[in-house]
């Protein structure tokens, strides 16, 4: 690793991905993931890549496209809104199984919303990032460090699995200050070779083709049924989570990015409390940490999961559980932030057997939905 630095988590992505190799971002100013695209803007020029600000969300994805079909790491970063119209394009790189880093620093919504820090972006990014039969890999830090860490590896898994990556975070993390270490630059002569890329044959090999257009039905069945194939690879072999006192936990929180630090503090307030609780913080949304909350349903009695929505991530966890065990939810949204207080609270209840479906009304921590 190199040195270690005081950066906020919105230029610690920024800096990761140059140091990933990432010469060419293409964006659009969107609070509050500003700071990385201003980043870029100065950093770029001094390592010879290219900084674009494209005129609109729309042209930055499909720059994206064209850049990461020429066989070079590109990425592009926007907030909630503004990754709702890279949609058709993320969904023509799937299509064309092109890698490509997107970043999603989510505020709240639906529509403009507010600039807080939100999680209501779950089920766009597992779900429907674009139209079609697909996914991209989502991951889901809780520190700056985390963010950083998040890049390189997102960068090294879109070129192994030919497919776009997304880093969803949130404001809070993105304008929140860490102590990071970064890694060593890459040298780009170290990158991966590309050798569907549309780069030149020289002579030396048939022309490549980057396309998603089928117009024969059973062409285009055959495509995604072998990137479904794809997509079970990476099912079992990249699901990443973390576990915190789990190994005795009566109740099993589950929580993802910024929404963990929250209720890692409350672990520890509810074990003061004589309250077994763990933690089960899913590093990759997509895919799912399936086996984490599978291994976890025999020990525990209940589980609880608390975002920044109204409830996107514990459809996954309820999918798993499948009935075998309570599935509770507690929740602020709109830009709101829970307390570890709060989160004691509903694990307080909980633990005595209630199973709730909870989010405060007025700030007040009464009333299920």
């Amino acid at each position: 690793m190199g040195e270690k630095v005081l950066m906020k988590g919105n230029e610690a992505l920024a800096e990761a991905a140059i140091r990933a190799g990432c010469r060419h971002f293409f964006g659009y100013p969107i609070t509050p993931q500003t700071e990385l695209a201003a980043y870029m803007s100065r950093r770029m020029p001094k390592v010879g890549g290219t900084y674009l600000q494209a005129e609109s969300e729309i042209a930055a994805i499909n720059m994206v496209y064209g850049c990461s079909a020429g066989g070079k790491r590109a990425m592009t970063s926007s907030s909630s809104p503004g990754v709702s119209l890279k949609g058709e394009g993320i969904s023509y790189m799937i299509g064309a199984d092109l890698p490509g880093l997107i970043i999603n620093i989510q505020r709240g919504g639906p529509g403009l919303g507010g600039i807080q820090p939100s999680q209501a972006d779950y089920w766009m990014a597992t779900r429907a990032t674009g139209h079609g039969d697909g996914h991209v890999i989502v991951f889901a830090p809780s520190t700056v460090q985390e963010m950083a860490d998040s890049v390189a590896l997102a960068f090294e898994l879109g070129d192994r699995y030919r497919t776009p990556v997304m880093v969803l975070a949130d404001g809070l993390l993105g304008q929140m200050m860490e102590p990071v270490e970064l890694p060593e630059p890459l040298s780009l002569e170290d990158l991966p070779a590309r050798p569907w890329a549309i780069d030149g044959h020289r002579g030396q090999r048939k022309s490549n083709n980057v396309n998603s257009l089928y117009l024969v039905a059973q062409e285009l069945e055959d495509a995604i049924q072998a990137r479904f194939d794809r997509y079970e690879q990476i099912k079992a072999t990249e699901q990443r989570f973390e576990g915190f006192m789990t190994e005795d936990a009566d109740v099993v929180l589950v929580a993802y990015g910024a929404a963990s630090r929250i209720a890692r503090s409350a672990v520890g307030k509810a074990r003061k409390l004589g309250i077994k609780v763990g933690l089960i913080r899913p590093i990759t949304l997509w895919p799912f940490p399936v086996d984490a909350i599978e291994a976890a349903v025999d020990q525990a009695k209940a589980f609880l999961v608390t975002e920044f929505s109204m409830g996107q991530m514990v459809d996954d966890v309820r999918l798993v559980v499948n009935g075998r065990r309570p599935v509770s939810f507690f929740a602020h949204t709109g830009g709101i932030v829970q307390t570890p207080d709060e989160v004691v609270e509903a694990l307080k209840r909980v633990a005595a057997g209630e199973t709730i479906n909870l989010v405060p009304r007025h700030g007040k921590l009464t009333g299920d939905l």
